[in-house]
C-alpha cells in the first residue's frame, strides 16, 4: 500500500552511489529502454501505478517538472501496471500527461532491483547514473524544497 509523503519523513540517501538498474524496460511502443541509457544529464525516475491514488495525484506535477527542467533534467515515469502498454499510455494520454518519459515494468523487475516495496517511490540519479537519493510517497514536484532537492544532482558526476 502506498504512503503518503508525511508518513515517510523524508529523503533517503542510503544507496547514495548506487548505479541505476541495467535491466531493460518497456517502452509505450513495445521498443526496450534502460535507465543508464538517460546517462549524462541527472533523471528523476518514478515508479508508479494507475491504480496508485497518490501515484496519480503527483503525476501532473512530475509532468510540470519535466516541462520546466527540459533539456537539463530527464524524468521518467515507470509504470507498474500489469496491463498493457497501451492502456498506460491512453491513461497519461487523458490526463495530458506528455512531458515525462515514460515506461513500463509490467513485471516488478525495477522494483526488485532497487529493493523497494511502496508506490510511488521516486529516485534521483546524477548524470553519471548514481543514486543521489529516493523518497517514497507522493509530493508536490514543482515546490521551493523539491527544486532544492533536484538540483542536488547538478555538478556532480
Amino acid at each position: 500500500m502506498a504512503k503518503s509523503s508525511a508518513s515517510i519523513g523524508g529523503v533517503n540517501r542510503a544507496q547514495a552511489g548506487f548505479r541505476a538498474p541495467a535491466d531493460p524496460l518497456l517502452t509505450l511502443d513495445g521498443g526496450k529502454k534502460s535507465l543508464r541509457d538517460f546517462g549524462g544529464k541527472p533523471t528523476l525516475v518514478n515508479l508508479w501505478a494507475t491504480w496508485c491514488v497518490p501515484c496519480v495525484k503527483e503525476l501532473p506535477t512530475l509532468d510540470a517538472l519535466a516541462k520546466r527542467e527540459q533539456g537539463k533534467l530527464n524524468v521518467v515515469a515507470v509504470s507498474m501496471d500489469t496491463d498493457e502498454s497501451p492502456k498506460v499510455a491512453s491513461f497519461l494520454r487523458e490526463r495530458n500527461v506528455a512531458a515525462l518519459t515514460p515506461l513500463h515494468d509490467r513485471e516488478y523487475g525495477m522494483m526488485t532491483a532497487l529493493g523497494e516495496q511502496g508506490l510511488p517511490t521516486t529516485i534521483l540519479y546524477d548524470a553519471a547514473g548514481r543514486e543521489v537519493w529516493r523518497f517514497t510517497g507522493d509530493r508536490d514536484w514543482t515546490d521551493a524544497a523539491s527544486a532544492k532537492l533536484v538540483a542536488e544532482a547538478a555538478g556532480r558526476s
